[in-house]
């Protein structure tokens, strides 16, 4: 049995940590901790999952806690995990960081857009970017996982067959991108409040979110050149979920649709958890629905020589908490999808 430990682990991240891994074969949640409940029965703060973990939430002794953990998940605010993060891996412990910590590759990159000093900047350059389908041979044998962001997991996946392939002019990239209201973690904001929120869309962060230089330092690996994105989020009224519209000019104008989708079902053909949708029908949010699925549709446009990808996830599951377990599972040689390998809800 693999003994983890969740830090953080009432934020939603947190509990969608313990869903899944409640119910996984391997694995033993040891510990779990939390600043804003001590003492106090995960399964009373969180009563859908009474029968299904017996603990107790913790103060953060990491002493304590590394001794009885084989692999820490940090599901904590960017900035916070570093300590957390830096501890666990002076004792050999695996560590998977859902925050943006340990995302990039430069860390001068990191701090210049998140406006906070890398602690550990050593341990950020030997880090992998956990995204399994691109980099899943460097997950094997790394210590340090950041696991990427939701916005970037469902637009790097949209866009990963067409630049490999060096299909798309790279400049032309658009993505327009729309995330559920649980993007916004558990924590207080007016913007997030029922009467700010409902019936209503707004984009925001335009040119700035600080996913954007995450999104672009994967794809300038993929197409093997410096790549640029317009990447503009938007705010929508429903709890889960993330649909990214992405838009891009191809040097060809000799395809269609289906050439295109070939592309794509030949680069994701070994791949469990992405589903390539058929000529005419494009994925919904409703498709992906708690589960770690990335659903993938597109439309070639001969009038405008552009093609148009649709990608959706869950921003809680394939998006955060859900690809961390899967990060797990490649760590420790199980079968990828193990505790993952559930269909989404329906309606």
């Amino acid at each position: 049995m693999i003994n983890v430990g969740i830090v953080g682990a009432t934020g939603y991240t947190g509990t969608e940590l313990v869903r899944f891994l409640s119910r996984h074969p391997q694995v033993r949640i040891a510990g779990v901790t939390s600043q804003s409940y001590v003492d106090q029965r995960y399964a009373d703060i969180f009563p859908n999952t009474e029968r299904f973990i017996d603990l107790a939430c913790e103060e953060q002794d990491l002493d304590k806690l590394l001794a009885k953990c084989d692999v820490i998940f940090t599901a904590l605010p960017h900035g916070v995990s570093m300590e957390v993060v830096g501890a666990a891996a002076a004792k050999g412990k695996k560590v998977i960081d859902l925050g943006a910590d340990y995302r990039f590759d430069d860390v001068r990159v990191y701090e210049e857009w998140y406006k906070i000093e890398h602690k550990t900047p050593e341990l950020a350059k030997k880090a992998v970017y956990g995204l399994p389908e691109i980099h899943r041979d460097e997950i094997k044998n790394s210590q340090v996982i950041g696991n990427p962001g939701c916005y970037p997991t469902s637009i790097i996946l949209g866009l990963a067959p067409l630049l490999k392939h060096g299909q798309v002019k790279v400049e032309t990239l658009i993505i327009d991108a729309k995330s559920g209201v649980s993007g916004g973690g558990r924590g207080l904001n007016l913007a997030f409040h029922y009467a700010e929120c409902n019936e209503n869309l707004k984009a925001y962060n335009i040119g700035v979110h600080r996913h954007t230089p995450e999104i672009e330092q994967e794809l300038s690996k993929l197409a093997r050149t410096d790549v640029r994105v317009s990447f503009t989020p938007h705010l929508i009224p429903m709890t889960r979920g993330i649909l990214s519209t992405i838009y891009a000019s191809l040097h060809n104008t000799d395809t269609d649709t289906e050439e295109l989708l070939n592309i794509y079902r030949d680069f994701y053909k070994d791949e469990f958890f992405v589903r390539i949708h058929p000529e005419g029908r494009y994925p919904q949010t409703k498709y992906v629905y708690g589960s770690n699925f990335c659903d993938i549709g597109l439309q070639y446009d001969p009038r405008t020589n552009r093609v148009i990808v649709v990608s959706v996830i869950d921003n809680l599951v394939k998006g955060a908490s859900g690809q961390a377990i899967q990060n797990m599972n490649i760590l420790f040689g199980l079968p990828e999808k193990t505790g993952l390998d559930y269909p989404a809800l329906w309606p």
